[in-house]
């Protein structure tokens, strides 16, 4: 069983920046693959960044704009987000176990970490 604690959403201005953190509890992180989703009131959950031993990839969406990263000591994966706009208004939910841009391919779950861009 894996638990994730979400931290570090908030309220920030268009072109802001925010960090998410996602700690896990389980002594398998290291080799997990970790993601992160995004859903906005009234829509499905979409995919935003996921990273494997290796491998790392972003939905067009935020792409060069948001970095996902990994501290293994620390069992914690980080979402950095950069020029933050509107419509990057969403719950941010951390992922581990899985691969792929479909929720279902995930198994474990955060809480969710509110995060609103406005003026």
């Amino acid at each position: 069983q894996v638990q994730l604690v979400e931290s570090g959403g908030g309220l920030v201005q268009p072109g802001g920046s925010l960090r998410l953190s996602c700690v896990a509890s389980g002594r398998t992180f290291r080799t997990s693959n970790v993601g992160w989703f995004r859903q906005a009131p009234g829509k499905e959950r979409e995919f935003v960044a996921a990273m494997s031993i290796g491998n790392t990839v972003y939905a067009d969406s935020v792409k060069g704009r948001f970095t996902i990263s990994r501290d293994n000591a620390k069992n914690t994966v980080y979402l950095q987000m950069n020029s933050l706009k509107p419509e990057d208004t969403a719950s941010y939910y951390c992922a581990v176990r899985g691969w792929g841009t479909v929720p279902g391919g995930w198994n474990y779950w955060g809480q969710g970490a509110q995060v609103t861009v406005s003026s």
